[in-house]
């Protein structure tokens, strides 16, 4: 294949070849070091040039992606086209080539394509009529090493004809980077029988096993990538519905139809003209921004992470909208370019099955024997859900929302071309929007014993889903721009539903024991469900998304067949689904008021079993990592603690009866008598009962048993209930404690997740810290465990100055840096009867807990818990404090004084007197 870039326009003020190979051409002297470092300088300044008119062109039109991307090759072929004419002429002339001295450069992979970012590879190769002469291998070596003279990152491979045959049957990577071959230089003839014999000894009779080789290595990327198209921060060229999809559809294309290029896609039969045209439309969208990535970190970079994807939104010419800022508008809409990619996949994959079909034909007959008889009209293709005419779906547009549903009753897969007329016709679903039967159709797919999740997301796919429900269609693809959630609102809002419906199953008691338990309970089934869906549906629109979605979910309910009772619930669960989530996280669960307030708000025990499966999923569903073991016991604390007192009322008459089984629980652990107990139970407080669970009061009684008379005594030991290590600090107390022990668990690599600060009435302090490592794991190593006792050590005595310390900690990953968290401190003296409640956010860096509380000692008040929370860049720590007497911060004056110590430690203005 050949190319010569005439679609791209003005092409020598990118490089002239004339007016490069004439620099070349009057250059002085011989074949010496002198006359190579001569060409290199030329080749360079061409390149150099070259690549800053490119990035010329494509800010001042930052959508051609790929014309960016042809003009990357283009300037690179006449590089190495002019490189390669210097060395036959003036380093290794031949007067008289022998029929062995040919030699052929070829264009492989990518490069082959005609298609570059700015820092891509570039992908050669040297072909020779048999085995290499000296001659030939003197040339190859002296045009490789120009190549890195200039920079360039080089994939070369040197082969004689035999040998490139050999490799490319044996190699599927080779095969792949040289179906995309194109003449370069050289020998012409040797190009069109290397042409030829690739066409008739490899490809041919080679189609089935190309397209299986191609579509299992597609599978295996998607899974090192993360198997969605959707994680917010994807990979434009190894993504799933990125650049190596598209070229995935057209290497098939290219082995299998023989077309030479991507528009031969369409008169090959395999996409209409309207397919086409997304095809092209998606490939140019995704080129331009991976040479926008490339050109803004200055390297290959693929990766299109939040600190790039402001700069190319603005590169793009995005603009803010209410509710909407311009980053959020451009990788919205890169991912509809995504779901685009993902469509034509399918379509593809449907006509390949058809010239291939590779199922074996008991395999249909059996799946065709397990299909239902009533079907209202669709047919059964291959075992799939099929429709037996084009028109099918414009005949009555409810069927668009019963294939779906039928897909859902009988597991079935629907075919790729039935695919293809939903989406064609899926405009039509807006019509049937208040149709009893579609709504209907549409609460049995939600609600599904079959798992609605896939068919769901096939569903999206076609776009049926948004057309049906309105105020979905305005959540595809809308990502948010934080580092706490790792996927779109849509792909979010369908995983908790998969999510839902694998906690209903059973199927996830291991991970959720209390959700799996309650849902057993659960009454309102088809309320649950539809919470889901819509708990998120207002995101983007500017204002509270719980409140704005509320509102739509008394809009949208009463449209499915849902009762005003149901409808009510919905909304209350859309409203309040972060309540449960922010209170167990951010607040102090022995504390009774917590509770009180939590059960004023929920009111019924249905609901708080709502509210617990619907946070379970709505948690589970952000992310990988983002559910752990001790955020499934503080829900479960909450939910417990809540229970009880929507069960037996406000009186809360089990809390003295709690107490005294966990003193006496305690007993039989420690075996002591009831002197023992008694004397250790008046050196401790009521709330120090009610605060800690039964296992960390006998790892504390343990401490202090061993302690004895010592001033200091440290503890570290895996808490795998919690997924973290439990700390316990038993010293003279005196100020200042909790902020140094907070430093020291830091400086050796720990976040703390939870704090409870406990004084005995003797003037001890019994503390207890919940540690992770960076990566939300137990510390669990020996060493680890007792590099944590040691840095406290150190600090407490003094023997280590933590500011140095802190500071030599490395920074934080420099992507939050593209998140603006403006400090912020909340003061409450309501939340809670005994204490002030202090909530600060800010943007979690290391040693943040650490100059928090360095603050709080500097306020001269008394930490009784920390709770520390993060979601993604951004920290939320709540502290529950009172003044040095006991009693709550009342004076304006000291919480204004408390407020601009904890803004300044929080904007990271407190570090230098942190010691």
């Amino acid at each position: 294949m050949r190319r010569t870039f005439e679609q791209l326009p003005n092409r020598r003020a990118i490089v002239d070849r004339r007016v490069l190979a004439e620099a070349l051409a009057a250059l002085p002297g011989k074949a010496d070091a002198q006359l190579r470092r001569g060409a290199t300088a030329i080749l360079k300044a061409a390149l150099d040039a070259g690549r800053a008119e490119i990035a010329r062109r494509l800010i001042e039109h930052p959508s051609r992606g790929l014309e960016a991307a042809n003009a990357q090759a283009y300037l690179v072929d006449q590089v190495i086209v002019a490189l390669a004419d210097f060395t036959v002429a003036r380093l290794y002339p031949l007067n008289n080539p022998t029929a062995s001295e040919r030699l052929l450069l070829i264009a492989v992979g990518g490069y082959g394509r005609g298609e570059m970012a700015p820092f891509s590879d570039v992908d050669i190769g040297f072909v020779t009529p048999w085995k290499q002469t000296p001659w030939a291998e003197q040339a190859i070596e002296s045009m490789l090493y120009a190549l890195w003279d200039l920079g360039l990152k080089v994939g070369h491979s040197s082969r004689s004809l035999d040998d490139m045959v050999r490799q490319a049957k044996g190699d599927v990577t080779v095969r792949t980077a040289l179906l995309e071959a194109r003449y370069l230089w050289g020998d012409e003839a040797l190009y069109e029988e290397a042409a030829s014999r690739f066409d008739q000894e490899v490809r041919s009779g080679t189609e089935r096993e190309f397209v299986a080789d191609k579509l299992a290595e597609r599978n295996a990327r998607h899974i090192r990538m993360g198997d969605t198209r959707y994680v917010v921060e994807p990979n434009v060229k190894e993504g799933k519905g990125g650049l190596r999809d598209l070229h995935a559809l057209f290497w098939i294309g290219k082995y299998a139809y023989k077309v030479r290029s991507s528009r031969e896609l369409k008169e090959a039969g395999l996409f209409t003209a309207d397919e086409y045209r997304l095809f092209h439309r998606a490939d140019n969208f995704l080129w331009a921004v991976r040479c926008h990535l490339h050109l803004i970190a200055g390297r290959a970079e693929d990766r299109l992470t939040f600190d790039y994807q402001r700069e190319i939104a603005q590169r793009m010419h995005y603009a803010d909208r209410p509710g909407k800022p311009a980053v959020e508008r451009f990788m919205q809409f890169y991912f509809l370019q995504a779901k685009t990619v993902g469509s034509l996949t399918g379509l593809f994959l449907a006509h390949l099955e058809e010239r291939y079909n590779r199922r074996h034909s008991g395999e249909r007959i059996k799946r065709l024997l397990r299909s239902p008889r009533k079907l209202n009209g669709f047919t059964v293709d291959r075992g799939r859900l099929a429709i037996p005419r084009d028109d099918f779906f414009a005949e009555d547009p409810v069927r668009l929302v019963e294939a779906f549903a039928l897909a859902a009753q009988t597991k079935m897969e629907i075919h790729p071309l039935a695919m293809r007329c939903a989406t064609r016709d899926a405009k039509l679903a807006a019509s049937v929007r208040r149709d009893p039967r579609a709504n209907a159709l549409f609460l049995d797919l939600l609600t599904s014993p079959n798992d609605p999740e896939l068919v769901l997301r096939w569903m999206n796919e076609t776009g049926v889903l948004g057309r049906f429900v309105p105020d979905f269609a305005r959540v595809v693809a809308q990502m948010q721009f934080d580092m706490y959630h790792h996927y779109t609102v849509d792909e979010h809002t369908i995983r908790a539903l998969g999510l839902l419906a694998r906690i209903e199953q059973g199927t996830l008691k291991a991970d959720h024991p209390l959700a799996s338990a309650v849902m057993e309970q659960v009454v309102s089934r088809r309320v649950l469900y539809v919470a889901v869906l819509l708990h998120d549906i207002a995101k983007g629109r500017g204002g509270d998304h719980s409140v704005l979605g509320a509102e739509v979910a008394l809009r949208v309910c009463p449209r499915l067949g849902l009762t005003r009772a149901e409808t009510e619930t919905v909304s209350w669960l859309v409203r309040h689904h972060l309540l449960m989530s922010a209170t167990a996280f951010k607040r102090d669960l022995s504390d009774f008021k917590t509770i009180l307030d939590f059960t004023a708000v929920v009111q019924s025990v249905e609901r708080l079993r709502l509210l617990l499966v619907l946070t379970t999923v709505d948690i589970r569903a952000v992310g990988p990592g983002t559910w752990n073991g001790w955020k499934g016991q503080l829900l479960a604390d909450l939910y417990e603690g809540a229970e009880e007192v929507l069960r037996l009322g406000h009186k809360q008459k089990g809390r003295i009866e709690r107490i005294e089984a966990k003193q006496e629980g305690l007993r039989a652990a420690m075996n002591w008598d009831d002197e023992a107990l008694a004397a250790y139970v008046r050196r401790l407080p009521e709330p120090y009962w009610i605060a800690e669970p039964a296992d960390v009061l006998e790892a504390n009684a343990r401490v202090v048993a061993q302690a004895g008379d010592a001033p200091l005594s440290i503890a570290a030991q895996v808490y795998p209930e919690r997924g973290a290590t439990l700390v316990t600090v038993y010293a003279t107390d005196h100020p200042g404690l909790f902020f140094r022990i907070a430093g020291a668990i830091n400086v050796a690599g720990g976040n703390i997740i939870d704090a409870r600060i406990h004084t005995t009435r003797d003037g001890m302090a019994l503390d207890n810290f919940l540690v992770q490592d960076p990566l939300g794991r137990p510390f669990d190593e020996a060493e680890q465990l007792q590099r944590i006792r040691v840095t406290i050590e150190d600090a407490l005595a003094g023997r280590v100055r933590l500011t140095d310390r802190l500071k030599a900690k490395p920074l934080p990953r420099l992507r939050a840096d593209a998140f603006a968290i403006e400090p912020n401190v909340l003061v409450d003296n309501k939340a809670s009867n005994r204490f002030t409640v202090v909530e600060v956010n800010a943007r979690d860096r290391p040693a943040l807990l650490n100059q928090l509380a360095h603050a709080l000692f500097q306020s001269k008040v008394t930490i009784h818990s920390a709770h520390v929370s993060t979601y993604g860049e951004r920290a939320v720590d709540t502290f529950y404090l009172t003044d040095l007497t006991g009693d709550k911060i009342a004076l304006s004056s000291k919480i204004k004084g408390l407020e601009r110590r904890l803004l300044a430690a929080a904007a990271g203005r407190a570090l230098e007197e942190a010691a």
